[in-house]
């Protein structure tokens, strides 16, 4: 069973882009590891490594139906987003009780270090993309809520603090 814990929101870690994996090695692998047991703990469609208070740029996504699909990247990028947008409501063990609907492109292509060290380029659609698109704001120090108005983001952090006490 995982020790590590996903971090409360408003902690820095949060708000800082991690920095690159040089290379995949076991210390990369038992954070992938820890990442992938949490991210069914809560249960979760993806993790990034901040949540956690790692800052570094890993994340991990299983969007499948029957999970043990879990795709481990390492530096992961979009090449290409589709035009076509796609809403769901997103959340975050980060700062939970709290919710929105975000809209992402459907689809979308994305560059990552694989498991085995080798820089793969994979086509993500529906919930994959989705969730992969959240991983990578949280290696950039952003929170889901940041794609909402300012007004919305404001609303939601003060239904969180209520949600809190």
């Amino acid at each position: 069973m995982s020790r590590a814990k996903c971090i409360p929101w408003p902690d820095k870690r949060l708000k800082t882009p991690a920095e690159p994996v040089d290379e995949i090695t076991d210390e990369i692998r038992s954070i992938w590891d820890e990442m992938v047991d949490v991210m069914e703990a809560m249960p979760g469609y993806g993790l990034g490594a901040p949540q956690i208070g790692v800052l570094k740029r890993l994340a991990v996504v299983d969007a499948s139906e029957k999970r043990g699909q879990v795709v481990l990247m390492a530096n992961p990028e979009i090449l290409h987003a589709s035009v076509e947008l796609r809403e769901h409501e997103e959340a975050s063990p980060n700062l939970p009780g709290v919710s929105a609907v975000i809209k992402r492109p459907r689809a979308v292509t994305v560059r990552y270090l694989s498991e085995q060290g080798v820089i793969e380029r994979k086509d993500f659609v529906g919930l994959w993309a989705t969730s992969v698109q959240h991983q990578i704001d949280h290696l950039n120090g952003k929170m889901y809520f940041d794609n909402l108005s300012k007004t919305k983001r404001s609303m939601l952090l003060k239904k969180a603090s209520k949600v809190s006490r």
